[in-house]
């Protein structure tokens, strides 16, 4: 009888063993380089769109930069504007900076608040140039917002019996680093 009442009391004692051992695994990173996020955003592009039944616009060509010191991710593309009535095209660029931020419904970095930095258009008639600049915050949103750089596997959330949930995305120059902690 003594035999059974150990072996039960060592049976209870190992959910207790396992939850003090998750608190000493302490935090862990999970580092993402630029390239990883370059391609998930180049699978969207080419972007074309008409605005305003004035304009189409096509974006091409997506370059992908961290910026650490406002902790942002910074997009860079090619534009071509053109009015669906006129042959004539403008070309140029656009830059569009946004957050990183985690969507635990999706287990997925996405870009969050989109907002134009620059949006040039070498030889733009005034008029047309008005109107690209009151569209460009939908143009940023409708390609940008929300779009998942990276989705993390079910195997990143989990180790040594574990739960982890990030907790930090940091920019550096070349990737971004993800803080994971054990669950409460």
């Amino acid at each position: 009888m003594n035999t059974r009442r150990f072996a039960l009391s060592a049976l209870l004692a190992i959910p207790v063993f396992l939850a003090s051992c998750a608190s000493l695994l302490g935090p862990r990173q999970v580092e993402i380089p630029v390239e990883r996020l370059q391609q998930a955003l180049s699978v969207r592009f080419p972007f074309n769109n008409r605005y305003l039944e004035l304009l189409d616009v096509r974006i091409t060509n997506p370059r992908v930069a961290l910026q650490p010191e406002s902790n942002r991710i910074l997009t860079t593309m090619d534009a071509a504007v053109s009015p669906p009535f006129l042959k004539k095209s403008w070309t140029g660029n656009l830059a569009i900076s946004g957050q990183l931020r985690f969507d635990a419904a999706r287990n997925a970095l996405v870009l969050a608040e989109p907002r134009v930095e620059t949006f040039d258009v070498a030889g733009l008639d005034p008029l047309y140039a008005n109107q690209i600049r009151r569209v460009s915050s939908l143009l940023a949103e409708q390609m940008l917002e929300n779009v998942p750089l990276y989705t993390f596997s079910p195997e990143q959330f989990r180790r040594a019996g574990t739960t982890f949930n990030p907790t930090n995305i940091t920019t550096r120059a070349n990737s971004l680093v993800v803080t994971f902690e054990p669950a409460r």
